[in-house]
Order: C-alpha cells, then structure tokens, then sequence
C-alpha cells in the first residue's frame, strides 16, 4: 500500500517538508473537540487551506501526536 501524502501547516515540527508535506514514517492524529478553527474547505473536493504555516511548541497544541519540534 502506497503512503498517502499529508499536509501539514506546522513548519517548525521536525517532520515538516518542503510545499507543507509531512516526511514521518507514521502518523497520530486524534480528534480536538475544543477546535473551533474553520478552515476554507470542502471535503469532497479534496480542497483545503493548506498554504498557511503555524507555528507550536507540544504536539498538544495540534491534533496531530506526531508533531516534534524541530532541533
């Protein structure tokens, strides 16, 4: 099975790639019922707001567990 490209706006993380595509061998994503954020998306068209780039210090600040900042 082929891995399926991720994007990432979080550029400070260690797995963070150039044009906002995650280089990590795995990837954890959990839910964040406290997100409120509204992205410019629309999920069947597969287009999303992925251009943009944040910045965090802990992989709780994302719903993403895979995050590592940068060295």
């Amino acid at each position: 099975m082929a891995k399926p490209e991720v994007k990432c706006s979080v550029s400070n993380c260690e797995y963070w790639g150039e044009n906002n595509i995650c280089k990590a061998d795995l990837i954890m994503i959990e839910i964040d019922k406290h997100a409120k954020a509204k992205f410019n998306s629309e999920f069947a068209g597969e287009s999303f707001d992925t251009n943009h780039r944040d910045v965090v210090s802990t992989s709780s600040e994302t719903c993403c567990h895979t995050f590592k900042p940068k060295r």
